[in-house]
Formats: structure tokens, C-alpha cells, sequence
């Protein structure tokens, strides 16, 4: 992966907070594995920067940095309080007609990092809503009102509508032939899915700032949930 140019990323900046529009397959904090991550980055361009929460490595959206210690304290109150409003947008399989649908399930997570519906597990609501369908897909709004591991991932595949790409929770990758009825590969090569990816973006977040002023940001859709969206429209 080439290296990211932290200051492209930026959505929105204040004296206390940075909002970014975290690319897939970037890991949060460290990973062993990678080379670069979003905290180290941060550190190139700001002096002392906490991450306010995480996004899933293959995860794009909106993620906030604190610039100092209150700006911090300030945000994870307001998670603990669940008074952050996070809007994510995603892919799912099959027409669903969802109008602020709530699926109130409690969650535990494995340690094998894989979430599952259990009545033992953690308090976990999250609410649905249809925003397009397509000929045999839809996009959905999804607000989550806690934060569990994997929980609009669950929470869907627990609404019989897994999301595009997540292999993980039952979701099957999307591949152009399956969408376009005179599709023809090129000879010896393998077919790749539309996005590689689970087909989930963190659109928007919305909390308030150490002045109490509300501060909302959106994070425009990155090329390949463009592409997906695009191939969905042109099918119908």
C-alpha cells in the first residue's frame, strides 16, 4: 500500500478535533501486519492524537482524532452517553423495505473475534432504514446506538440481509456477471467481486464540541462503493 497522505484525508479540523475519511483496509491503531495506521499518521501532523473510536480495518468513513487530552475526555463522555450520532450506509442483499426498524439484540463477542447474537451477550440496538433499492439489492441506512463488535454486521445478517462482501456474517461477494446479462471475461482470468470489501461506510457522525457547539461531518462515498452503487443503479 502506498503511502497515505494524512492531510488528504481531512474532512474537518478544529482546535480540539480532527475528522477524517479513513480509507479501506487501513487499519485504526497498530497492526502488526501493516506498515502505516491511522494513529501513526495522525502523529506526522498533529502533536499528541487520540482516536475518539475505531472503524474495522475494511471500513471507510468518518473517524475522529482528538487534539489534546479534554477534547478527548470531552468526546468519550458523550460515547459513553451514547449522545454520538453515527450514520452508516450499506449494502445489503435482497429488497428490503425497512422504515426505522430496530433490531434490539443483545451481542457476545467470540474470542476468535466474531460476534454472534446471544441472549447473554451485551445490550446492542441498532436502527435500519431503506434508503434505494435495486433489482436485488439495497442500500440502508444504518444508526447504531451502541457500539458493539461487528454489531450493524450482525444485526443484518440477523435480518435475513447480509452485507455485500461480508463472507464473515453468511454476505456473498457481488460480481459484475451476476448483474449484467452479456458480461464476457477476458479468457484466463478470474473474475474479481465489484468491491473486495464488506460493502459498509461510515457516512456521517455527529457530536458536540468542548464549546457545546454541534459539529457534524459526512464522508463522501470512496471509489469503490461509488463503482458498486453505479453498477447497482445501471441493473436496475
Amino acid at each position: 500500500m502506498k503511502k497515505v497522505d494524512f492531510e488528504k484525508l481531512i474532512l474537518f479540523e478544529s482546535a480540539d478535533y480532527i475528522v477524517i475519511n479513513k480509507p479501506p483496509y487501513l487499519s485504526s491503531l497498530d497492526d502488526r501486519h501493516e506498515a502505516q495506521n491511522i494513529l501513526d499518521l495522525a502523529r506526522t501532523y498533529t502533536s499528541d492524537p487520540q482516536l475518539c473510536h475505531r472503524l474495522d480495518k475494511e471500513t471507510s468513513g468518518c473517524l475522529v482524532i482528538a487534539k489534546n487530552p479534554d477534547a478527548y475526555r470531552n468526546l468519550a463522555m458523550q460515547f459513553e452517553n451514547r449522545k454520538v450520532e453515527k450514520v452508516y450506509h450499506a449494502v445489503i442483499e435482497g429488497i428490503k423495505e425497512l422504515e426505522a426498524e430496530l433490531v434490539d439484540r443483545n451481542l457476545v463477542a467470540t474470542t476468535k473475534g466474531i460476534a454472534k447474537v446471544s441472549k447473554d451477550g451485551k445490550p446492542a440496538q441498532t436502527i435500519f432504514q431503506t434508503l434505494k433499492t435495486y433489482y436485488a439489492h439495497t442500500l440502508v441506512e444504518c444508526k447504531p446506538i451502541t457500539g458493539r463488535l461487528h454489531q450493524i454486521r450482525v444485526h443484518l445478517a440477523y435480518l435475513k440481509s447480509p452485507i455485500c462482501g461480508d463472507t464473515l456474517y453468511g454476505g456473498r461477494p457481488l460480481f459484475l456477471s451476476t448483474l449484467k446479462r452479456k458480461f464476457n471475461l477476458k479468457k484466463d482470468t478470474e473474475e474479481l467481486p465489484i468491491m473486495q470489501r464488506v460493502s459498509l461506510h461510515a457516512f456521517a457522525i455527529s457530536f458536540l464540541g468542548t464549546d457545546q457547539e454541534t459539529i457534524r461531518v459526512e464522508a463522501p462515498y470512496p471509489k469503490d462503493f461509488r463503482v458498486l452503487l453505479d453498477q447497482l443503479e445501471k441493473s436496475g
